[in-house]
């Protein structure tokens, strides 16, 4: 959960984006787990929180516009829904609604080891358009702290959504 919080705080501290949340019973539990008031800090930077279960919501229609989506963290249970689109809850049907109207859409697997299943639903979404974000750092940057290590995967997430952002400087060779 540190790479949602750390995304929701830097696209949310933005005044000139929006920025939409939807958060799961799973991952309401799992900041529960893993952070301090995680869902209060992670609300405090959205535009708007949409419940998994309000299928009207503006996210659920290919006429609302954004300029992409991310499932940070995402399940497998969530990729596996997005890639046989299975529209059970909001995320998921906005992530079919991301696919299915060629906006960006970025799914950070939260797993590991894959399975040969995990695996063969990032390759369907990947062919379905998706961007796969493995949480995985590299230390070619020499981070100093958690928070580096988190900001380089929160940084490529911006990148591939085409943010621009001061955390982490271009590889410029060794």
């Amino acid at each position: 959960m540190p790479y949602a919080l750390r995304l929701a705080q830097v696209m949310g501290s933005d005044s000139l984006r929006e920025l939409h949340v939807i958060v799961s019973q799973a991952a309401r539990l799992v900041l529960e787990t893993e952070t301090k008031n995680g869902l209060a800090l992670l609300t405090r930077y959205a535009t708007a929180v949409w419940d998994e279960k309000d299928i009207g919501a503006p996210p659920a229609s290919g006429s609302w516009r954004h300029n992409g989506m991310v499932v940070c963290p995402c399940s497998m249970a969530s990729l596996g829904a997005i890639a046989h689109g299975l529209a059970s809850n909001l995320i998921h049907r906005a992530a079919d609604v991301s696919l299915k109207e060629k906006r960006p859409l970025i799914l950070v697997p939260r797993e590991t080891p894959f399975s040969r299943i995990h695996v063969q639903n990032m390759l369907t979404v990947m062919d379905a358009g998706a961007t796969i974000i493995p949480p995985c750092p590299g230390f070619y940057a020499r981070p100093q702290t958690i928070a580096d290590l988190v900001d380089q995967v929160v940084g490529r997430i911006l990148d591939h959504l085409g943010i621009d952002h001061g955390l982490t400087s271009p590889w410029t060779g060794v």
